[in-house]
């Protein structure tokens, strides 16, 4: 049967290890989504565009002020808009002073605020999330000579929670290689539930692209969608360079996942993301904070 359990995360800003879990979204925390008939119902795309119709109904602005409310979002940080409708709040952006990435050209700045784990490398019979399988660069991206360059390389994940700030950004100057949308389901991300379906980031919907960047080389870009997380909207025109710190894309409403490859030798993820990730620990990082560092 399915069970719902909070996940460990390390508060990097607060310097503390908190259990995250959201009752009011039960199924983003299913350690067991193919025996939950609640989590197979929503990893249904149909589902997911009615779940999408409702959020931007005028009628669900009212759930707006309870949400802030019940988990201590600071609407300060956030520009100053009326939202017509909940989808529109879930998109909200920053002010811009409120984020900052790195001046140091070596650090790799936070895409997202989010709750992140990281290797420098994936090593055979990786136990988490479940034996490599689910970070196998070939499957996630969906072509082996587009996975070839990041064999051996550092890996970062990035797991978005319903609360959060959905917007993507650049960590880095640059120019997109390519891309790719591969449509897909929508189960549940955390690792819990990997473990227990191992394929869900090879099968749930993704956009993948290949990043040339300034200072830190070639990097795959995948952006999974998850529970009632099936659109994945690009903002940053892909035929122009982009600059670090400029928004990239954004999710539409729920909850959603990053993962990132890298070229072996070019760059490791922070030692306190590496350390909280071997004791199967997220780290919760806000937009901008260092994630990981160019190796010299």
């Amino acid at each position: 049967m399915a069970k719902p359990e909070p996940l460990p995360v390390w508060d990097r800003k607060h310097d503390r290890l908190v259990q995250e879990y959201l009752d009011d979204h039960v199924s983003t925390y299913e350690t067991r989504p193919r025996r939950s008939p609640t989590a197979w119902l929503e990893s249904q795309p149909a589902y997911d565009w009615f779940i999408a119709a409702l959020q931007n109904t005028g009628r669900s602005k009212r759930k707006i002020a309870t949400f802030t409310k019940r988990h201590n979002i600071d609407m300060s940080e956030f520009q100053p808009v009326i939202s017509r409708s909940y989808s529109e709040f879930f998109t909200r952006r920053f002010k811009p002073d409120a984020r900052r990435f790195p001046e140091a050209p070596h650090q790799m700045g936070a895409f997202a605020e989010a709750r992140y784990f990281g290797w420098e490398a994936i090593a055979p019979g990786q136990k988490l999330p479940i034996k490599g399988h689910s970070l196998d660069a070939e499957a996630i991206l969906g072509a082996p000579e587009r996975a070839r360059p990041f064999k051996g390389g550092p890996v970062i994940v990035a797991r978005l929670s319903p609360v959060d700030y959905h917007r993507v950004h650049y960590f880095d100057d640059g120019q997109t290689l390519s891309d790719q949308h591969i449509g897909g389901r929508l189960w549940t991300i955390h690792w819990k539930a990997l473990q227990n379906k191992d394929d869900i980031l090879l099968v749930n919907e993704r956009y993948v692209s290949i990043l040339s960047t300034k200072h830190f080389g070639n990097v795959a870009f995948v952006e999974v969608g998850a529970m009632t997380v099936g659109r994945i909207v690009q903002v940053h025109p892909l035929d122009r360079p982009f600059e670090r710190g400029a928004e990239k894309s954004y999710f539409c409403f729920g909850g959603s996942a990053i993962v990132v490859f890298g070229e072996p030798g070019r760059w490791k993820p922070s030692d306190d993301i590496v350390e909280h990730t071997q004791q199967n620990i997220e780290t919760l990082v806000r937009l901008g904070e260092p994630i990981a560092s160019t190796v010299a």
